[in-house]
């Protein structure tokens, strides 16, 4: 079995604001698998809500955008670039996400180009769906410091 790759190889995103802990699966340039364990240590579950801890929903799409980033980044075209969202389509969130739960997070590409690139993604937990989305990102140039 071959070893998969840390995401912060191919990330530029780190605590606490990096929301992949672990690739599964990756087909550089096409998909990628990863999950997000929650361990309820999380600083904003403090805030939404208390009493009633709940993932963000927007946090969820910014994991699947770094899952479909990691995609993308893997693949020798876009290596050494910083892909940025572009848009967010069809948003659908169908169950709550909390603390102890593990989101398995899968990010499919669709068309790319030098610039740009949509990519779909499914948020599930324990085979149960938490969100679907479609994305729109460009793809941008890493500034020098």
């Amino acid at each position: 079995m071959n070893k998969m790759p840390d995401p912060k190889e191919f990330l530029a995103h780190r605590s606490p604001f990096l929301f992949v802990d672990e690739v599964i699966d990756l087909d550089p340039g096409v998909s990628c698998t990863a999950s997000w364990h929650l361990s309820g240590e999380e600083m904003f579950f403090e805030g939404h809500f208390p009493g009633f801890p709940t993932l963000p929903g927007v946090l969820i799409v910014e994991a699947l955008a770094q899952t479909a980033g990691i995609a993308a980044l893997s693949h020798a075209q876009y290596q050494g670039k910083l892909p940025l969202f572009g848009g967010i389509d069809k948003a659908r969130f169908r169950r709550q996400v909390s603390p102890g739960d593990t989101l398995v997070l899968k990010s499919t590409l669709g068309r790319m180009s030098s610039r740009a690139g949509k990519g779909n993604g499914l948020a599930t937990v324990n085979g149960e769906i938490a969100c679907s989305v479609e994305m729109l990102f460009v793809i941008a140039d890493v500034p020098k410091p």
